[in-house]
């Protein structure tokens, strides 16, 4: 019984940052020789298809931007990459049947049950900010970060920081690590 107790609070603490997390992945073509970008501009063009709100793309962009200067990258009119955002929701359902109570002889032998059954539903947005970096040269992409973590409805400076967690997250996956062969 005590290691039930013991082990509650550690379950609740594993659910409840679970949904504050932010899941990150990336892709890249190996044959990129990253070192050699040094500078970036945004593509308007596939930003402006990103079906979030005008204020959330700045959010985002100002984001971007800050962790491109931290890397070393210039912001050029003439750039290496182009840097492109895509957005998805979905709405994630979680079904938990809560039963308790035990299973066994009851208040006489002719009864057999347990406890009542309880289900509980819950919804949230998780949301997915996908950023692409594009070379200009050729015309492809050469790395794509994902982000996958649940969206807040908080106010404005709880949303800022949450789109700078994401993005932040997202950008250490750039450049790629050379892999060990």
């Amino acid at each position: 019984m005590k290691t039930i107790k013991l082990l509650f609070p550690v379950v609740a603490l594993l659910l409840v940052t679970s949904c504050v997390s932010i899941r990150v992945a990336s892709d890249y073509d190996q044959q990129t020789d990253f070192n050699s970008y040094k500078t970036f501009a945004f593509y308007k063009t596939g930003i402006d298809q990103a079906e979030i709100s005008d204020l959330d793309k700045k959010r985002i962009l100002r984001s971007i931007e800050k962790e491109m200067l931290a890397k070393g990258f210039v912001k050029s009119d003439n750039p290496d990459l182009l840097v492109n955002i895509m957005t998805k929701a979905n709405k994630r359902i979680n079904i938990n049947n809560n039963a308790w109570g035990g299973w066994g002889w009851g208040i006489n032998p002719w009864f057999w049950g347990g406890g009542p059954m309880m289900n509980t539903v819950s919804t949230r947005t998780e949301g997915v900010l996908y950023i692409d970096l594009i070379d200009t040269k050729q015309k492809e992409l050469v790395w794509q970060g994902k982000g996958t973590g649940t969206l807040l409805r908080d106010d404005r400076e709880k949303k800022t920081e949450r789109i700078q967690k994401f993005v932040s997250e997202i950008m250490k996956e750039y450049p790629p690590m050379a892999e060990a062969r």
